[in-house]
């Protein structure tokens, strides 16, 4: 296996602990959590273990800037700009959405951390507004380096490669790993530490924006191209990748009952919090999922929780939880 720059920050492996009392309550198969909210940096998260390769290649290339682009509550964002102030490094963040009149929650740990933060009111002009960033970054000698969105590259997938590979190690027999998948990087690093790794459950994301077919595509060649970092292509077709879209529809960080649903029973059955994005419409979909069959009583079913939780005191959220 090819070699590859590498911080060692993450606080790892993260614990798997079971739910019996969620298990209990939605009298389906037997359900785990991985605390990957547990990663440390900046209230941990999934991108902390994709930034332990991201900020190492920013070294290598001599950068002294990360750039990276989100929503205005992106916990890509949060945990990217504290790894810049860890590392010694500018941040700018290109944030899209309306500017709260009031910070708060991830938006506020971002200006905590010492980002400089653009707004951009629609998304579909944040693109060219990032590359705009980027090329004045360069124009004024920043040195910057580009941190993909949801740290979704062929390098930052690596940090979910080997995230499988720790969770082998943890010798937790299981049927189904669950998890919230957008950008795809999470995703892509899990379906090739599958294969790598031998894990012989099944890897199913619930989209979190995003349509199957454009996931099972993107996640697929995504995982090809990581596979290349580690010396050896491995080709990945779209029936390689197992995607849900049937929780994404009312939109992006759009919370409904659903979500609304999954963090109360998680907070009250194992005292356990889930964000209103991510991990929230992933549990949704999940313990629906439970109660339609789609999982045997006698499966196992660990749900891999990615993070998220300061969202939950941006306003927006928050006002809508009670």
């Amino acid at each position: 296996m090819k070699a590859n720059a590498r911080l060692h920050f993450a606080h790892l492996p993260t614990p798997i602990e079971e739910l019996p009392r969620l298990t209990e309550a939605l009298s389906g198969p037997r359900i785990l959590i991985k605390r990957d909210d547990q990663t440390g940096l900046a209230f941990g998260g999934n991108k902390t273990r994709k930034l332990e390769f991201l900020v190492a290649e920013a070294r290598e290339q001599g950068a002294k800037t990360l750039i990276s682009a989100g929503a205005i509550q992106s916990n890509h964002c949060r945990q990217t700009v504290a790894a810049a102030a860890r590392f010694g490094f500018d941040c700018t963040l290109v944030l899209t959405g309306e500017k709260p009149k009031q910070a708060s929650a991830n938006f506020l740990l971002d200006q905590l951390f010492g980002a400089e933060i653009i707004t951009v009111a629609d998304r579909k002009d944040r693109d060219r507004i990032l590359q705009e960033t980027f090329d004045n970054a360069v124009a004024a000698g920043r040195k910057p380096y580009l941190v993909p969105y949801g740290g979704s590259s062929p390098t930052g997938s690596l940090g979910y490669i080997f995230a499988m590979e720790e969770f082998m190690n943890q010798n937790m027999k299981v049927d189904w790993i669950v998890f919230g998948t957008s950008s795809g990087g999470t995703h892509a690093g899990l379906v090739l530490g599958q294969r790598m790794f031998a894990f012989k459950g099944k890897v199913l994301g619930i989209s979190i924006d995003e349509p199957e077919e454009k996931l099972k595509s993107h996640v697929s060649e995504l995982a090809s191209q990581a596979s290349e970092k580690l010396g050896e292509r491995i080709n990945f077709t779209r029936d390689d990748v197992l995607a849900n879209e049937d929780y994404c529809q009312a939109g992006y960080g759009v919370f409904g009952a659903g979500e609304r649903e999954a963090i109360h029973l998680f907070a009250n059955k194992e005292g356990l919090l889930l964000d209103p994005v991510y991990t929230g419409r992933a549990a949704a979909g999940m313990i629906d999922l439970i109660r339609k069959g789609f999982f045997t009583k006698d499966e196992t079913v660990l749900f891999w929780h990615t993070g998220g939780q300061p969202a939950l005191f941006a306003d927006k959220y928050s006002n809508s939880l009670l």
